[in-house]
């Protein structure tokens, strides 16, 4: 038998005013965006805002529908609509946010595993690191690259 230990850096701070005035932009864009979710059944209102190398800022919400399955996580809306506007353009970091009983999240949440899996689709499409920001009100988590979060991840190599 062979152990092997995998490890996840997350950086974490609590004060947000410690943080790069870009990803504060970045931020105040994803709470701004969970505030405009439609998430009628759930009430969990999630936004989620990318910016790409290009200097673009790109924001989405989660979106719901009556019959679960049909609906959209925020990061995943986020990510397909920067990639249809700018099809050429790695993402660079995407902050989450989620706005629920008229108050943000005290501790930030990680993506679904939906999510993760679009997001490191999305990383090793253009073989550049994506920054993500999960934020709350007592706590700002900090992963340098989607890969931390799916270490054993299934990619193009296992369809050949």
């Amino acid at each position: 038998m062979k152990e092997i230990e995998i490890k996840t850096i997350i950086f974490e701070y609590n004060n947000i005013n410690d943080l790069s005035e870009e990803d504060r932009k970045l931020i105040q864009k994803a709470k701004n965006a969970a505030k405009r979710a439609y998430a009628p059944y759930s009430k969990f209102n999630v936004g989620a805002c990318i910016l790409l190398e290009n200097g673009e800022f790109i924001e989405g919400n989660n979106q719901e529908n009556a019959a679960y399955p049909s609906g959209l996580c925020a990061e995943r809306v986020a990510l397909f609509y920067a990639n249809s506007l700018y099809p050429d353009v790695a993402v660079k970091t995407l902050a989450v946010a989620v706005f629920t009983k008229n108050q943000y999240i005290e501790n930030p949440i990680p993506p679904c595993g939906s999510c993760r899996q679009v997001l490191l689709e999305t990383e090793k499409r253009f073989n550049k690191p994506i920054k993500l920001i999960l934020t709350g009100e007592k706590a700002i988590q900090i992963i340098r690259e989607v890969k931390d979060l799916l270490p054993l991840s299934f990619d193009q190599k296992m369809l050949q």
